[in-house]
């Protein structure tokens, strides 16, 4: 990845950090918009939820120089997740859901130079996972 990409990426979140809280709403409301049966993954309240996405996702920035130290905390989330059902496919709904809750709340600052930087962050995340939930897959 890029100098350029990784700040942008660094810039984009600092401005979604500073309303997490509005931003993991839209994000979960446009996921269970997508795939209302993802809903019935979540058990704590949404709020909480939102918290720890968004705590997340700014590890994940503040470590882009060093992907490598988070892969073993991505790699048991995607296991994690695998064990309470979630699908191959869930992960692409994600991504739609997440890219869109960045454009509503950037606007015209999520441009596509943005959006391409954080598919890159994304890309890499999503593989790990994907691996992780295979091995932690449980039937839905």
């Amino acid at each position: 990845m890029k100098y350029e990409q990784k700040e942008l990426v660094r810039m984009s979140f600092a401005a979604l950090a500073q309303e997490a809280d509005t931003v993991a709403a839209l994000f979960y409301t446009r996921l269970f918009e997508l795939d209302p049966a993802l809903r019935s993954l979540f058990h704590s309240s949404m709020k909480h939820q939102g918290q720890k996405f968004m705590g997340m996702l700014h590890t994940i920035v503040e470590s882009m120089e060093h992907l490598d130290h988070v892969g073993s905390v991505v790699w048991q989330l995607g296991k994690h997740h695998g064990g309470f059902g979630v699908r191959e496919t869930d992960y692409a709904t994600v991504r739609t859901a997440l890219f869109w809750a960045f454009e509503q709340h950037l606007g015209d600052r999520f441009t596509s130079d943005t959006a391409l930087a954080w598919a890159e962050v994304y890309d890499v995340l999503e593989t790990t996972m994907l691996h992780a939930t295979r091995e932690g897959a449980a039937p839905r």
